[in-house]
């Protein structure tokens, strides 16, 4: 079982059922090395996207178990506390749900999940498989399959919908990185479809 990190407002959307692909950026000294390394100058002919899938590793295949780190914490407690016991998670993307007592202690982030923290689990498909392509390349059907609400792309159309994907976007790139990994820099991306599945299933793959 492998970790996956996702923002709040992403989690939302899987909790949602919106969310049911995510894009990950391949890092750009990697396919720097893939596009200009000897097997790519001997085989000139094959696209691109196909040299990269196949020198750049994917993070994810096709059945794997994901378990998704989020923005949570666990309240403290104290023994005898009736109120709420100690050893409970919250999540960020619910809302503050915490007792007023205890918001003064902050959020942990979601790098720093345990795997027994974990409320959220999916399985890689192969709706397109595990592939490679560029971020500017997505659909507007895909912006919905990312979680930006369907409205908008029955409402006000195509591009409208890809633009909240490229704000969407940038917002999860840090500023120092968006020159190479913004909208803008049109960078290369893992594309990864994904279904919710119970803790029970994940567990049940996990031990096979």
């Amino acid at each position: 079982m492998k970790p996956i990190l996702f923002n709040t407002k992403m989690v939302r959307a899987i909790l949602d059922g919106r969310k049911t692909v995510t894009r990950r950026v391949i890092r750009w000294d990697k396919v720097d090395n893939a596009l200009s390394c000897p097997a790519r100058r001997k085989n000139i002919e094959i696209p691109d996207d196909k040299i990269i899938e196949r020198l750049c590793g994917a993070p994810y295949r096709i059945a794997d178990i994901l378990y998704v780190r989020e923005t949570w914490t666990i309240l403290p407690g104290t023994p005898g506390d009736n109120f709420r016991p100690s050893g409970v998670y919250y999540y960020k993307a619910d809302g503050d749900m915490r007792p007023d007592r205890f918001r003064d202690n902050g959020w942990r982030p979601s790098i720093h999940m345990p795997k027994e923290a974990a409320r959220i689990f999916l399985r890689v498909q192969d709706v397109h498989d595990v592939h490679v392509e560029r971020v500017q390349e997505i659909t507007g059907a895909e912006c919905v399959r990312e979680g930006i609400p369907q409205e908008s792309l029955k409402e006000v159309g195509e591009a409208f919908t890809v633009g909240q994907f490229a704000d969407l976007w940038d917002s999860t790139v840090k500023p120092s990185d968006r020159a190479l990994y913004g909208w803008d820099a049109n960078p290369w991306v893992w594309v990864i479809d994904f279904e919710r599945i119970s803790r029970d299933e994940a567990l049940k793959e996990e031990s096979k």
